[in-house]
């Protein structure tokens, strides 16, 4: 089949690249024009483990092309997949639609014969009706079906999550529409994944329901770290516990600063905010925020107290700057309100990161920056794992307690071992893992 992929973002470039791949014909466009000529260089403009090598073997095969233009693609599409950017509204929280709506016009102006026009960007509920009702008001003879296709990709795991999905969220009642889509995604049938078929707004809201309810599982267990560093529990043993309950689930059970990302902080703040639109309070979820934002603040603190109360004249390592392992995305990265916290303090701040950096630069230009882990150690008075990317699980910790000027290390990730650690000889504070007085 023929797709329009508008938008060349993570969402739009990895489905693109994916669809191509099942071996449809798929043409990404997008408004930038240097992006465009970097992606036709065979130049990924995001780190997503794979998608460099699938995006090449695709443009190889001529499966996959990219351009500025969109009237043709447009015209000769079976699908029209609007996957552009709604970031959090400046001022009220709201998701800004306006992306969205200015794609829907330019689409419309171009359509020729039946379309699909698919919402896989993650939209308040109702907002596949004013797609639609755009689309008809620019071209009301348009032969076209407005469905809502939400995406649930994980950075760092987006092309297996693509390709062995849990489930396949459509929402259309058309059966047109059911066809052209259930077509699309035929591919992944062998992998029996689930195509759920629902009414357009049903989909809009299990995207913002999934992402809230996920951010509420690491809040929750945040909470719990902390009642456990009281009490002398181990927090980690906690989640296991509860875990191996089915009802419950291991995942998204792992302790730490706080979630950041591209989703959970927008996508839950939105869904608060459409709440209200219709008279209803989500307090679990405004409690999820509240408890977030003051979780990252106090990571600082946490540093502090570790390093004898005070950072000041202090130089702190930073282990990991992105959100998590596995891709560049520095959103609401918890290494911000941190790092912030530390200068405030006092401290100066020494960073690493494996592919973090250049996007770091742009959020903490104030802060320095070390291609290697240990060369950020050396003469530091604390080390603090933010971000649980791999290379720190194998660092040799004779080393790191050599380079440091004392060794304190505040592992905000839980990688390392506590009896390691003080085998080593390390000051060493973790999350969540208190010591029971009774053993």
């Amino acid at each position: 089949m023929r797709i329009a992929m508008i938008g060349t973002g993570y969402v739009g470039l990895v489905s693109g690249a994916c669809f191509a791949d099942f071996g449809h014909q798929v043409t990404c466009v997008d408004k930038d024009g240097d992006k465009i000529a970097a992606l036709r260089r065979g130049e990924i403009p995001i780190f997503e483990p794979g998608l460099d090598a699938l995006v090449a073997s695709n443009v190889k095969a001529k499966r996959l092309d990219f351009t500025t233009d969109l009237t043709g693609p447009v015209a000769d599409a079976d699908a029209v997949f609007i996957a552009v950017g709604t970031p959090s509204r400046r001022g009220d929280g709201h998701a800004d639609l306006s992306y969205v709506h200015a794609a829907a016009r330019e689409i419309a102006a171009v359509l020729k014969g039946f379309t699909v026009v698919v919402t896989k960007s993650t939209v308040p509920v109702g907002t596949g009706d004013e797609v639609e009702r755009l689309i008809r008001e620019v071209n009301p003879s348009a032969d076209v079906v407005v469905a809502s296709n939400p995406e649930f990709l994980r950075e760092g795991a987006a092309i297996r999550d693509f390709k062995f999905p849990d489930r396949i969220v459509v929402g259309t009642s058309d059966e047109r529409g059911r066809k052209v889509l259930g077509d699309i995604y035929r591919p992944l049938s062998l992998n029996q994944a689930p195509l759920m078929f629902t009414a357009r707004r049903t989909a809009e809201l299990i995207k913002y329901a999934a992402n809230a309810f996920l951010a509420t599982k690491i809040t929750f267990i945040n909470e719990i770290a902390d009642l456990s560093e009281k009490v002398g529990a181990d927090v980690q043993e906690v989640a296991r516990g509860i875990g191996l309950d089915n009802r419950i689930g291991a995942k998204f059970l792992h302790a730490g600063p706080g979630f950041g990302g591209s989703c959970f902080p927008k996508d839950t703040r939105a869904l608060v905010k459409i709440a209200l639109d219709h008279d209803v309070q989500l307090r679990i979820v405004e409690a999820v925020l509240g408890v977030n934002d003051n979780r990252k603040r106090a990571m600082a603190r946490k540093v502090s107290n570790a390093a004898g109360g005070s950072l000041r004249g202090k130089t702190v390592a930073v282990l990991g700057l992105t959100f998590k392992p596995d891709t560049d995305d520095m959103r609401e990265a918890p290494s911000l309100p941190l790092i912030t916290g530390l200068l405030d303090m006092g401290a100066k701040v020494r960073a690493h990161d494996p592919v973090g950096i250049e996007q770091a630069r742009k959020e903490l230009p104030d802060i320095e920056y070390c291609d290697d882990p240990y060369d950020c150690l050396r003469g530091a008075d604390a080390m603090v794992v933010v971000t649980e990317w791999v290379q720190y699980r194998t660092l040799d910790l004779e080393r790191v307690k050599r380079e440091m000027a004392k060794p304190v290390v505040v592992d905000l990730r839980n990688i390392y071992r506590p009896e390691d650690m003080a085998a080593h000889g390390f000051t060493y504070d973790s999350v969540g893992r208190g010591t029971d007085p009774a053993v």
